[in-house]
């Protein structure tokens, strides 16, 4: 276990050990989750730039936009 300290703005640092085993870059995104008492982080399924996608993705990916506003402060 590695503990961290949260920051006054609510930031935390991900362990150097993690972002390179989970090649985990500036500017990538993570989606969270809290879960009971833990606080999950993963990397998302999003689809390439350009990358086609089927009607259901695309309202799956616009509902899970919606959610993040929603959740957002």
């Amino acid at each position: 276990m590695i503990l961290i300290k949260v920051t006054r703005k609510g930031q935390v640092t991900i362990p150097k050990v993690f972002r390179e085993k989970l090649n985990i870059f500036e500017g990538d995104y993570l989606a969270v989750e809290l879960r009971e008492d833990k606080i999950i982080f993963w990397r998302p399924k999003l689809p390439e730039p350009g990358e086609p996608v089927g009607l259901e993705e695309y309202n799956k990916i616009l509902k899970d936009v919606e959610e993040a506003r929603k959740n957002w402060r």
